[in-house]
């Protein structure tokens, strides 16, 4: 398996996920179930123009509303395997994530397979996937890829690490702050998931405090 993708595991995680916990299960997107994002993960590969949306303002309604409507349409059985078929299919031919690879999959998936496991009251208290060191290695590149958008308004500078890899981010500085936890977990805060995220902030109190208010702990 040497020079593998490692996306298509993450979206068959994703696909059991939401297999697992069905229609109307709660996620960590606000405003989605289970059936929303689902939608979501469909359209963004073979609707362009909704897809669009989620980067372009102006696209934002029309983006939301159609999901609503594909998500609304798996309300049977029938309908959510259905859905969740062609989620499992995976791009078609003509779309360009179909040939975009780890870069553009591996993170989404991932942490939308996170966003259905911990999507219930206490979802800092689902442990984290094993996976081998390959896959691991797969996570911190797409971790040191994202981390200048997710972190880049960062209030202080900013460690990220496991011990063993380590990666700044934030405005620069000589006494970062440091987010401790495994790769998967550190996605998970850099995304905007702090509040399930099992990692250990350190810092001092102000840095504490700036971080609290830039990545909330509490939901």
């Amino acid at each position: 398996m040497t020079g593998m993708s490692w996306h298509p595991l993450e979206r068959a995680a994703v696909v059991a996920a939401l297999r697992e916990a069905g229609p109307g299960a709660p996620t960590l997107c606000d405003g989605w179930r289970t059936e929303q994002l689902a939608a979501h993960l469909v359209l963004r590969e073979r609707d362009p123009l909704t897809a669009a949306g989620v980067v372009v303002p102006p696209l934002a309604a029309r983006t939301e509303r159609r999901t609503q409507e594909v998500g609304a349409r798996a309300a049977t059985p029938a309908a959510w395997e259905a859905l969740l078929h062609r989620l499992a299919e995976g791009p078609p031919v003509w779309s360009p994530l179909r040939w975009a690879g780890d870069p553009a999959q591996l993170a989404e998936y991932f942490v939308h397979t996170e966003d259905v496991r911990r999507g219930g009251a206490d979802g800092r208290a689902v442990p984290g996937r094993p996976r081998e060191a390959r896959h691991t290695a797969a996570l911190w590149t797409a971790l040191r890829r994202m981390a200048p958008l997710l972190l880049g308004r960062a209030p202080v500078p900013v460690v990220l690490t496991d011990g063993d890899q380590v990666l700044r981010a934030g405005p620069r500085g000589d006494a970062p702050a440091t987010v401790h936890g495994d790769v998967g977990e550190l996605l998970l805060w850099a995304y905007e998931r702090p509040a399930v995220a099992h990692v250990e902030v350190t810092g001092s109190p102000e840095q504490l405090a700036a971080l609290e208010a830039f990545r909330p702990q509490s939901s």
